[in-house]
């Protein structure tokens, strides 16, 4: 239980300090955003479903990412920037570790309420279904995404961060298909036997 905890007052922590003079405000509260829903839900629902130890981190993490995005642009992140010089590349990639970490954790959310709600049992179904939630979650967030375009504009173009890249839409989407499959392919072994001790 302490651990939870912990995860939310940091996550708490990093929220506010990800608040403070951040690129672009909108942008900022556009990347967040998920975060205000996700947080809330997970506290109304701790005492009577309870998540592994396992997708309580990976939720932390994801919401590093979201944060450090949201602060800087996804387009401006140093990280990116880092990675782009180190490896001669065309573009800040830090939001396509956005898109994998959209498929990976949310895969083995998925697979953590598909098997505690559902007759599923490990195996190649719960696979596929996992995979599929992951691809819809993901293409649900590029249809926002392009609203979010339709609606604010220009204002969009931080939030978007497609950087000139035609195919950026496609992209995000075989991203999250990595980060689902990756996810089920590591992690599936550790995730059953925490589950099992639930």
């Amino acid at each position: 239980m302490a651990e939870p905890v912990l995860l939310l007052g940091l996550g708490s922590i990093a929220l506010v300090v990800s608040g403070i003079a951040p690129y672009d405000r909108l942008t900022w509260l556009l990347e967040v955003a998920p975060i205000l829903i996700a947080a809330p839900l997970l506290i109304a629902t701790f005492r009577g479903f309870r998540l592994t130890p396992l997708l309580y981190r990976l939720i932390f993490l994801h919401a590093l990412i979201l944060m450090l995005g949201g602060h800087y642009t996804y387009a401006e992140v140093p990280l990116g920037f880092w990675v782009q010089d180190l490896f001669d590349l065309g573009r800040n990639h830090y939001d396509r570790l956005g898109h994998l970490a959209q498929g990976f954790i949310p895969a083995i959310l998925a697979r953590e309420i598909l098997l505690r709600r559902t007759p599923l049992t490990p195996g190649r179904w719960l696979f596929v279904l996992v995979t599929s939630v992951c691809l819809a979650f993901s293409a649900f967030y590029e249809m926002l995404e392009w609203g979010a375009a339709v609606a604010l504009g220009q204002s969009a173009d931080a939030f978007l961060g497609t950087q000139g890249d035609q195919w950026d839409t496609q992209w995000d989407m075989f991203m999250a298909l990595i980060g689902a499959v990756a996810a089920q392919a590591t992690l599936a072994g550790l995730h059953d036997r925490q589950l099992a001790r639930l």
